[in-house]
């Protein structure tokens, strides 16, 4: 099949994805990774993508006073990053405008958005990365963009220096390692104890390999490795030498192996000072704050500085984790296992509570927010990781009379499209 014919393009806006977009010859839009708007390159068109077509950037012919040159050697091939040729201010702009755009479509065209928190580089503290077998070689990285090659890196420019300086080690440990045939990946949080590891292998760990481990732990400082079948989601430590520990709010928590962190610590600090904000200035001596989809406890310990906390968490793993913890810092934290998708809280029992904060997975709340839009609730904080998700969920809050206060985004995710936020609703006038 022969190659569509290069063309040449105008770019006027950028995308949900970073992609820039361009208008075709037949009217549709054109989506150009690696472009920017106000510049005219050259493409070539590929297959269908959305309501529009895919292309190829190819040369660029006037590029615009935003773009920048990317910091990594890998961009461009590493799907981890898509937006390091923006300058960082018309690049938290676009930001900023895509949080605007979501809740102008929810029914808040006015919507008050602050600045965006922009994390700096290298202080992402977790990774998920894939490994391949290529001829007895381990290849180890993010997934290549729109693929599922792996791009086998060296460096990374968005994780903590300490997750980079594994990357080689780790090459020679899956090397030795008869568990880790053909495909693998690695999960590394790094904790306030250090590096901790999960393996998802495609073969059981022998003697031999749960001896490399442990040896390998032990060189480089991992307090804990733990071992799971790659398409399971049970794990086993394999080697433990030392305890496991992350301070939430300034709790200290145990998290299980491969356990959700929010990307960076200054995110976190962002997130969490925004919900706290978003309070009700006087909560009465006995009120009660809901913490929904809650996690280990981030948001959670945070808010019992200011009420008693009822935290809700369907992960066996995480709610575990959250209990425990809460337990050992005195009891103003009460963590249950619900899942909010099957069982969402009720109109009464969210009527119980003087503020709602729901951190919710990508996919939203959906199940959620009819009882939370209906509820005599004062105050819901609602703190996202998905835009459209957002938008969706704030249309019912809408709908039933609910005003937005704020709106702060949070950008931990540098350089990706991926957006944070947190925002404010209220009942009062």
């Amino acid at each position: 099949m022969s190659q569509q014919p290069l063309q040449e393009f105008e770019v006027t806006r950028l995308g949900a994805a970073g992609d820039g977009i361009a208008t075709g010859a037949d009217g549709r839009p054109v989506f150009i990774p690696f472009a920017l708007p106000g510049e005219r390159v050259r493409a070539r068109l590929g297959g269908k993508l959305g309501d529009g077509q895919a292309a190829e950037l190819t040369e660029l012919l006037r590029p615009a006073p935003e773009r920048v040159e990317p910091p990594c050697p890998f961009f461009g091939r590493c799907g981890g990053c898509a937006m390091q040729h923006m300058a960082i201010p018309p690049y938290s702009a676009w930001k900023r405008a895509r949080l605007a755009e979501a809740l102008s479509r929810a029914g808040y065209p006015d919507a008050p958005v602050a600045e965006p928190a922009v994390t700096p580089p290298a202080t992402r503290r977790r990774a998920d990365l894939a490994v391949r077998r290529v001829d007895g070689v381990p290849v180890l990285g993010f997934h290549g963009r729109g693929s599922g090659t792996v791009v086998d890196l060296t460096t990374c420019v968005v994780l903590d220096p300490a997750l980079v300086a594994l990357f080689e080690p780790l090459r020679k440990l899956l090397r030795g390692l008869s568990c880790f045939r053909r495909e693998a990946s690695v999960v590394l949080n790094l904790l306030d104890t250090g590096p901790d590891l999960l393996l998802r292998l495609d073969g059981e760990p022998t003697p031999a390999d749960r001896s490399l481990l442990a040896a390998f732990a032990t060189a480089h400082g991992l307090p804990r490795i733990a071992c799971a079948p790659l398409k399971g989601m049970v794990s086993e430590n394999v080697a433990q030498i030392g305890p496991v520990s992350i301070a939430l709010g300034g709790v200290p928590v145990a998290p299980a192996p491969g356990a959700f962190l929010q990307a960076t610590p200054q995110g976190e600090a962002a997130i969490v000072q925004a919900v706290l904000d978003g309070l009700p200035a006087k909560l009465p001596g006995k009120a009660r704050i809901a913490d929904l989809y809650a996690g280990l406890g981030t948001l959670s310990f945070p808010l019992a500085t200011r009420a008693r906390v009822a935290a809700y968490e369907g992960a066996p793993d995480a709610v575990a984790g959250l209990d425990a913890a809460a337990r050992k810092a005195g009891g103003k934290v009460i963590a249950t296992r619900r899942d909010l998708s099957r069982q969402p809280l009720t109109v009464k029992e969210l009527d119980a509570f003087a503020a709602v904060v729901l951190d919710p997975p990508f996919a939203g709340a959906a199940d959620q927010m009819p009882a939370l839009a209906r509820s005599k609730v004062q105050r819901i904080i609602y703190v996202s990781c998905n835009p459209a998700a957002l938008s969706r969920d704030a249309k019912t809050l809408h709908a039933a009379g609910w005003r937005l206060l704020s709106a702060t985004p949070v950008d931990q995710f540098l350089w990706s499209a991926q957006l944070e936020a947190v925002t404010v609703f209220t009942r009062e006038r």
